[in-house]
């Protein structure tokens, strides 16, 4: 039953990202190929604090289970 409800847990997770961030359509029926869209978001900025972050996560779970 505990492995059923991981699995359940886990499709959820994974399918609920394609209904979060769906988009509406149009209602009005227009093209939509010429509307003005708003710059995307950079997502690369604190990227490299980030990784740094999860080595020294990882270093910390490591040296804490041996110790």
């Amino acid at each position: 039953m505990k492995n059923i409800f991981k699995l359940y847990l886990l499709s959820f997770f994974l399918l609920s990202d394609f209904v979060i961030f769906a988009q509406p359509g149009d209602d009005d029926g227009g093209g939509g190929l010429e509307d003005v869209d708003p710059a995307p978001a950079p997502i690369n900025s604190k990227l490299i604090y980030l990784a740094a972050l999860g080595v020294l996560f990882v270093l910390y779970k490591k040296n804490k289970k041996t110790v």
